[in-house]
């Protein structure tokens, strides 16, 4: 599940996650140890099991320990997650402020993401849509502009595409009014408990491993090497 959801993060590129991905270095080093973890996990399953078959305690003991070191991992990432939570939600409120001023609709991999977010959550910038004044291009242009991804198709208009900027000619800019903090925020936290489930179901078989690890090095009386096949 590890280096499933490292890749997922590393490699999404139709969510907010893909916003982050080139910024955040913190994101960026979760998702490779996410990945080491993933297959070392893999690895040490591999050699468990040809420890339970040949009866080897070595083999059952480093799975055992391995297990334990895991565990003890992803608890401490857990903690570590939850009292640096203000932190990372400050560092996601900068990336995105300078994602906004620097945005220019033509890089693929974050702008782009960007517009998809505001669009499927019908929000126009971070905290309000005054943070799209900030933007280099919309302040030293001689016509008014806004981000297109923030149309509100609701609102009388022309201009009706999904990414880049837009010229408006009304007073009022054709955007949606709320910022999309409050429903990014909702979007992690309902997915965070998703990742949650899955990581204390991983854990639970991660203790279920290990408890049947040790029953089985107990129960080896005497190792016989002659039993594991020479390559």
């Amino acid at each position: 599940y590890f280096q499933f959801f490292g890749l997922w993060v590393l490699l999404d590129n139709q969510s907010f996650i893909a916003v982050l991905q080139e910024s955040s270095t913190t994101l960026k080093v979760a998702s490779y140890i996410l990945i080491t973890v993933g297959s070392l996990s893999m690895v040490m399953g591999f050699l468990g099991c040809i420890g339970a078959i040949y009866e080897i305690r070595c083999l059952l003991g480093l799975y055992f320990t391995c297990l334990l070191l895991i565990l003890i991992a992803q608890v401490t990432a857990g903690v570590l997650i939850y009292f640096q939570r203000d932190r990372l939600q400050q560092e996601m409120s900068t990336i995105v402020k300078g994602m906004l001023v620097n945005y220019t609709g033509q890089n693929r991999t974050t702008e782009h993401s960007w517009d998809y977010v505001q669009r499927t959550m019908k929000c126009c910038g971070w905290v309000s849509p005054g943070n799209w004044l900030e933007n280099v291009w919309i302040k030293n242009s001689s016509v008014s502009l806004y981000p297109c991804s923030c149309r509100n198709e609701t609102l009388p208009g022309t201009d009706m595409n999904e990414t880049g900027l837009c010229e408006h000619l009304s007073a009022d800019r054709p955007v949606y009014q709320t910022g999309c903090m409050h429903s990014v925020e909702a979007w992690l936290l309902e997915n965070c408990g998703v990742i949650l489930g899955i990581c204390v179901g991983v854990a639970v078989l991660e203790l279920l491993g290990m408890i049947l690890s040790m029953c089985l090095c107990k129960s080896v009386v005497q190792e016989d090497y002659t039993k594991v096949p020479k390559y």
